[in-house]
């Protein structure tokens, strides 16, 4: 029998409708269910590819006896987190606040009235290894709720003013260089010298780390911040975190060498670690890093594209069952799916596959004799220890990948979260409209320009804000900050890699969307939920970057940048507004706010604008765009300003009337270089412009 779910879009709560627990969605209904019935809630928040998520639901949520223990004291309440990212940053907090740690699935359970008096994250079904099960703390719960109820109240009211107080604000220092130097001593601190990456095991990519590392190391020149940034991209591409065979990155590493991952792909994961990589590539002057960006993007088009043109959230970590299935190689199977001998022992060599096996499950530790493929060796290397000539290696590698690839391709794939997230679609959007501008890949601007056409028909309502969730045809749930701060990132990446203005004007008015919804008009900086959302135990002002940047992070930046498009200071000035609001927290961990600091870097400046004149699609203008968009210049704001009469042209100057001026230069193509808008003499060619782009 389904349960209330299966009327959801989410593919999570889908996973569920067929429990044995009586589900509700949040909403207003549970809750006014709980108060009529008089019993406690129970909210279990989670994710489609989320491994221990899975685990819980075969071990409680599909057992009957478990299920009728939670239906019997409970109004049962399912949340996907990343559906509702409100909800679920409020009682991680919670979570965190009582417990010291956090992960999914998250366990709380709340009065009627949503105040939460008891948190966990996995809670398996019964008791083992000083970890309380289902079966026994249910009826404790029940107990309490029956017998101790105005204990229960008390707690949960001295929770919601700890929460309360947990979420404030606090003062301080305006952030300056000495706090961006701060925050690279504490990266630095924390660095793997040998593995690359931050902290030990488990280890995760954090790559608004590495791009903060980039504007440090180019503002101060300091060479371990690039030799940081650099060590820890090649390891990660070498290691198990790294598809070897489809591309794309795994969600974290269980180990400190990058070897055992966990296995679900997330969008957002790609989109900043191919921005990572495509800056690396630019800034480093490194062709590999800038492969490795085509091949996650490549991933991206190839398997999380939707046929209308946005991208899907995630594919999991789990088929048939199994964590990983589709993902890891016996020597077996690696001997069926090759030609021969020679080709398996290149193979061995090149992917460190052994008859042991390097995986290990991670519940129990036991090993499956099942292989994380990773790069164990050069494609040269690999062929003298096979035995084989080392002349033509790598193209031999590259047949055998392409084998397989092939070969992986008729397993049962792991379960794709179909779900069309505004958000990260937003910094998918950036990551290929930046990677393809830098890399000269037009066919990754135009699937950014796909996108953004996307997500701006089928996510914006006529207001002019946004809409946080597509799926099947249907768009859903009022958009957060983070929607609204990451499309517009997108939608300035996007006008920086093709020109037209549309983009830019759109990012106006996401802007102006972003500023009435969400602003905090007393102190500065953006609360995640909108002025009319559905109100919570706190009204958010987020700020740290965690798996992904914060939205504040992302409006401040981004926020700057459009203030110096289009010479408008008031944009400017709401952008520095919200790094002051946030300063108290910058300032108590810099290294936990590095994409905070690329608004910071960018504000302190010296910054340029660059404008570019011409016909559009003309060579001379696209090779003087192409010198500016291959650079590393995290500081600098290009605009193409079409001539006088072209398409396109009366739209830039309305936007950005200080370019009015400039259309009608003594020859075409013409680009100037301008600093707070005071600009130096045209210049007519790409090597000009190159020598004064180098002229710092």
């Amino acid at each position: 029998m389904p349960n209330r779910l299966a009327d959801e879009k989410s593919p999570y709560l889908l996973q569920h409708a067929t429990n044995p627990v009586d589900w509700e969605p949040w909403g207003e209904r549970a809750f006014a269910r709980a108060r009529r019935e008089d019993r406690p809630v129970f909210l279990s928040i989670g994710y489609s590819t989320c491994h221990w998520c899975h685990v819980m639901e075969r071990e409680s949520f599909e057992d009957p006896d478990t299920a009728g223990l939670l239906n019997e004291t409970f109004v049962c309440v399912k949340v996907d987190r990343e559906e509702r990212p409100d909800v679920d940053a409020v009682y991680m907090t919670v979570c965190q606040m009582m417990t010291g740690h956090g992960g999914w699935p998250l366990t709380i359970v709340m009065t009627p009235d949503r105040e939460p008096f008891f948190a966990a994250t996995y809670i398996p079904r019964e008791s083992r290894g000083g970890r309380i099960g289902l079966a026994d703390l249910v009826p404790r719960i029940r107990g309490l709720w029956e017998a101790r109820r105005d204990d229960v109240l008390r707690s949960a009211a001295g929770i919601r003013e700890a929460l309360a107080r947990a979420t404030e604000l606090p003062g301080g220092r305006q952030p300056d260089m000495e706090t961006m130097e701060t925050a690279f001593r504490g990266l630095r601190a924390r660095f793997d010298p040998i593995q690359g990456g931050f902290g030990n095991a488990p280890k995760f990519p954090s790559p608004h780390n590495l791009l903060f590392l980039l504007r440090w190391a180019e503002r101060s020149g300091e060479p371990a911040a690039r030799e940081m940034v650099d060590l820890t991209l090649r390891r990660m591409r070498a290691g198990g975190i790294f598809d070897q065979l489809g591309y794309g990155f795994h969600r974290y590493s269980t180990d400190a060498r990058w070897l055992l991952p966990h296995f679900e792909k997330m969008l957002y994961d790609q989109a900043l670690l191919a921005l990572a990589y495509a800056e690396a590539a630019a800034s480093l002057g490194s062709p590999e890093h800038g492969r490795t960006a085509r091949e996650v993007l490549s991933y991206v088009l190839r398997d999380l594209r939707d046929p209308a043109g946005g991208f899907h959230s995630a594919e999991d970590a789990d088929s048939e069952g199994e964590e990983g299935r589709f993902y890891v190689w016996t020597e077996e199977e690696l001997a069926a799916a090759l030609d021969g001998d020679e080709d398996l022992r290149l193979a061995k060599a090149r992917f460190g596959v052994d008859r042991a096996g390097n995986f290990a499950d991670e519940a129990t530790g036991r090993r499956t004799g099942a292989n994380v493929l990773h790069v164990a060796a050069t494609p040269e290397e690999a062929a003298v220890r096979a035995d084989l000539d080392p002349h033509g290696a790598e193209a031999r590698i590259e047949a055998i990948r392409e084998r397989l690839f092939a070969a992986r391709g008729t397993r049962v794939r792991p379960a794709r979260d179909d779900k069309v997230l505004t958000d990260w679609n937003g910094m998918a959007i950036a990551a290929l409209a930046r990677s393809g501008a830098a890399l000269g890949e037009r066919r990754f601007v135009r699937a950014a320009r796909e996108a953004a056409e996307f997500v701006l028909g089928h996510l914006r309502r006529p207001d002019g804000s946004l809409l946080h969730r597509w799926r099947d045809g249907d768009a859903a749930i009022p958009g957060f900050a983070e929607d609204h701060a990451c499309l517009l990132w997108g939608l300035l990446e996007l006008h920086a890699a093709d020109g037209d203005p549309r983009w830019l004007g759109a990012a106006v008015d996401l802007g102006r969307a972003l500023s009435a919804r969400f602003e905090d008009r007393d102190r500065g900086g953006f609360f995640r939920t909108g002025s009319d959302a559905e109100p919570l135990l706190v009204r958010e002002t987020e700020s740290y970057d965690g798996a992904v940047p914060s939205a504040n992070s992302i409006a401040a930046w981004c926020l700057l940048r459009l203030g110096r498009l289009t010479g408008d200071p008031a944009w400017e000035e709401t952008g520095r507004r919200t790094i002051r609001a946030l300063a108290g927290r910058l300032e108590e961990a810099p290294a936990a706010h590095t994409a905070l600091l690329w608004a910071v870097d960018f504000a302190a400046g010296p910054g340029r604008e660059i404008v570019v004149v011409g016909r559009r699609d003309e060579p001379g203008t696209e090779a003087m765009l192409a010198e500016v968009r291959r650079r590393f210049l995290p500081r600098t704001v290009v605009l193409f300003r079409p001539q006088d009469g072209e398409p396109g042209a009366e739209e830039i100057v309305r936007l950005a009337p200080f370019v009015e001026g400039m259309g009608r230069p003594a020859r075409s193509p013409a680009a100037f270089v301008c600093r707070d808008y005071s600009c130096e003499a045209p210049v007519f060619t790409p090597e000009a412009l190159a020598a004064s782009l180098d002229d710092r």
